[in-house]
């Protein structure tokens, strides 16, 4: 009987709420745009070639917060991590 009580305790808990903009995962990427920007306030901070087809995007805002997003040849772009408390760093001396 003890064991039953204790299930309940072992089941997961519920996740804690996310933020707005993880609601969004893909969509055409003027629009993707216009969330980041208007909605969020983040600004295009830098970008890189994956390969032919993507380009990885970073955007910020003014508090830290961080999305990285994946803008595809199709046209479709896609959230794929974001986060808080980005910095930016000096470039450091090889050592």
């Amino acid at each position: 009987m003890r064991s039953l009580l204790l299930i309940p305790f072992l089941l997961p808990t519920a996740a804690p709420a996310a933020s707005p903009i993880a609601d969004v995962l893909c969509e055409p990427g003027p629009r993707m745009t216009e969330r980041l920007t208007q909605r969020h306030g983040a600004t295009l901070t830098s970008t890189g070639l994956r390969n032919p087809e993507e380009v990885v995007e970073l955007w910020t805002d003014a508090q830290g917060d961080w999305t990285m997003v994946i803008a595809y040849a199709s046209g479709t772009s896609c959230i794929v991590a974001m986060g808080e408390h980005w910095a930016t760093l000096p470039p450091q001396d090889p050592a």
